[in-house]
């Protein structure tokens, strides 16, 4: 660590890497709190030069951040975040904002099956984001005939009429969105990447999100802690397919906090009714065919892999919610709501919003 007084002093990136992260991956310190929060709110407000910014970020992938350094870019991400809260607490899913481009996005269809089930969901996510650039909730919703472009309050109220509410990053973190011709020019993730999957615009008390391996879920669960703007108190991670958060059939390990120690599990997908591979939910036209399966499960239509996939999320959603006292118990809740009815009905209501 950085031995001087951080609060003291000025750290502009260029000292920043000089000084603490620059010296590579294996001899880089971490930064403090202090300076891990001037250098997110210089790069915020469009300080840095160009050159200076892609190696600060660069030299961050290699040395990996702190749960504490990422603890600060989240609290300078909130400073900038207009928030909007539905008078329910939805269940926040935070979505890699990069997207998908092999699979089903399952969550729209999973978060109107839980909201049909009585637990509110909420999603958000940007347009073409780096690096990807590849389809995301919104590009789902477009196809669905829904209207995207909403500010925070209207998301807020979406989510109180529906039960299903989406909020666009341009309209709720503009700051972050100006970053994106940025990032698009590193041509590789960056912390940006992680931390806007952990923003909180309906200032939702749970978070699902996605993670590669038990270790990283445990170091976001840890941001969470250690973010001082942050009112999460409970939070889900689990390996989601290309690091969505759709469930990947076979064994997915989930990692789960409620303010304690953090606890994992493991949901064999085959005992759900997803005994099958990944590759059996690959679609070509990812924000098309996402739309299509979306409406033809929650109507009923579909009784394939892509139904018995929305169910298990769905159930995933509603346990998450603490609604359900098991997967189990949650897919029971989900198929019901399907067979009943009440999901396409929610998915009328989105329409209709």
């Amino acid at each position: 660590m950085a031995t001087t007084d951080a609060t003291e002093e000025e750290w502009p990136l260029v000292r920043l890497m000089t000084e603490v992260v620059g010296s590579g991956h294996k001899s880089a310190d971490d930064m403090t709190r202090a300076q891990a929060s001037q250098a997110f709110r210089r790069i915020l407000d469009g300080d840095p030069d160009q050159t200076t910014l892609g190696a600060f970020w660069l030299a961050n992938r290699w040395k990996r951040n702190t749960p504490e350094e990422l603890g600060a870019f989240v609290d300078e991400m909130a400073a900038d975040t207009q928030t909007a809260a539905p008078e329910c607490d939805p269940v926040d899913c935070g979505a890699n904002y990069d997207g998908k481009g092999r699979t089903a996005i399952l969550g729209v269809a999973a978060g109107l099956v839980a909201a049909a089930a009585g637990t509110p969901v909420v999603v958000h996510s940007g347009d073409r984001v780096p690096t990807q650039k590849q389809d995301a909730y919104k590009h789902v919703l477009d196809e669905l005939g829904v209207e995207t472009d909403l500010t925070p309050a209207d998301s807020a109220a979406m989510t109180d009429e529906v039960g299903f509410g989406f909020y666009y990053q341009p309209n709720f973190a503009p700051a972050i969105d100006a970053l994106s011709d940025r990032r698009a020019a590193m041509g590789v993730r960056t912390f940006v990447n992680t931390i806007e999957t952990l923003a909180n615009p309906a200032e939702a008390s749970t978070h699902l999100g996605s993670f590669y391996h038990l270790p990283y879920a445990v170091r976001i669960i840890e941001t969470f802690q250690e973010a001082r703007s942050s009112d999460v108190e409970r939070v889900l991670m689990f390996q989601g397919m290309e690091g969505y958060d759709d469930i990947r059939p076979g064994s997915t390990t989930v990692a789960e906090w409620s303010g304690g120690d953090v606890d994992d599990f493991t949901i064999e997908t085959p005992d759900y009714g997803m005994d099958f591979e990944e590759e059996t939910l690959g679609v070509e036209d990812v924000a098309g065919e996402s739309a299509a399966i979306t409406e033809t499960v929650l109507s009923g239509e579909r009784e394939d892999a892509f139904a018995d996939a929305v169910a298990l999320n769905a159930a995933l959603r509603i346990y998450a919610g603490e609604d359900a006292d098991s997967i189990e118990d949650g897919l029971d809740q989900a198929r019901e709501a399907i067979d009943s009815g009440a999901a396409a009905d929610r998915l009328d209501a989105l329409r209709a919003f």
